[in-house]
């Protein structure tokens, strides 16, 4: 299910894709290590489209769609070594959700910064019956766009220091004030 996002528009969108470009520029690009080799290949061309004219969901159902996922994974053992599972089915969802909201995260924060904006406000954009406590501590917070941006950009692949968004499926997303 798609997050809603109260700002994605022609200015944001134009935003998320100058990130996606410094990306792309430094070869900071984030691949998931759950796409096959032809995820792989296809993932910087449909990150871009998903940015350009779509949202998470497209970007999900083209994921599943294609089969640009591996079907099992290797799982670390607590106790050292590794263990083949296999690759949870919402996998697709997850990675869609997750790499599309954090540019939107980022292309707001742009955005918000060369408005004059001096916050950006995390918000629940997908309901959740059981929110995490975390996920509720966030909800009407405000940050500084120049802060979550940075933090974003250097985050690449793991949790922002910031905690927003926090960690997979949370369904919290930014918006203007």
């Amino acid at each position: 299910m798609s997050l809603a996002y109260k700002n994605l528009d022609s200015k944001t969108r134009t935003h998320m894709a100058a990130e996606l470009a410094i990306d792309q520029a430094r070869g900071n690009l984030y691949v998931s290590p759950r796409l096959n080799d032809q995820g792989v290949r296809a993932w910087p061309a449909l990150i871009e489209e998903a940015i350009t004219t779509h949202d998470d969901a497209w970007l999900s159902a083209e994921i599943r769609n294609r089969n640009l996922l591996k079907t099992r994974e290797e799982r670390r053992n607590p106790k050292g070594g590794t263990t083949p599972v296999q690759v949870p089915v919402n996998a697709h969802e997850t990675l869609a959700e997750g790499e599309f909201n954090r540019f939107y995260a980022r292309g707001l924060c742009l955005r918000a910064i060369q408005e004059g904006n001096p916050n950006i406000v995390a918000y629940r954009a997908r309901h959740s019956e059981h929110p995490r406590s975390e996920s509720e501590a966030m909800v009407g917070r405000a940050f500084a766009p120049e802060a979550l941006l940075n933090d974003l950009r250097s985050s690449v692949g793991v949790e922002p220091a910031l905690g927003l968004p926090p960690g997979p499926n949370s369904g919290l997303s930014i918006r203007l004030p």
